[in-house]
């Protein structure tokens, strides 16, 4: 088996891809600063459980403006998946603009030391990862 989900909430189901060694992240539903933290703290949980150096986090399914959130992931939570072994995230964005701007927020935000990478389609985040 390729993949496995190791979380699954109304918010966020994260799965290991063993194949190409990083978490899979999909975020669905209109997201809001409560439903984003708790995800966030358990991908960190996940991360250092599976040490995965690679992030694949798909927005395709989200809605929703979520700028606090954004600001928390860039100060508190990016530096710590840095620390836990994060080096690339391959940032897939949603179609609604709001939550575009929420993501870009949170890309600009940090300085953690991740290569940050967004993207439109799965397909093309998924083969930039790859390359890493």
């Amino acid at each position: 088996m390729a993949s496995r989900i190791l979380y699954d909430s109304p918010a966020l189901t994260i799965s290991v891809n063993y194949l190409d060694d990083w978490l899979y992240l999909d975020w669905h539903g209109q997201l809001d600063d409560e439903a984003i933290v708790p995800g966030a703290l358990k991908l960190l949980e996940l991360l250092k459980q599976e040490r995965c150096a690679k992030i694949l986090n798909d927005n395709t399914h989200v809605s929703g403006l979520w700028a606090d959130a954004a600001k928390w992931g860039g100060n508190v939570i990016f530096p710590q998946l840095h620390a836990a072994g994060c080096r690339y995230f391959s940032w897939v964005h949603s179609p609604e603009r709001y939550s575009q701007l929420s993501a870009e927020l949170a890309m600009q935000q940090t300085s953690a030391g991740i290569t940050f990478m967004s993207f439109q389609d799965l397909p093309t985040a998924a083969a930039w990862l790859r390359r890493m």
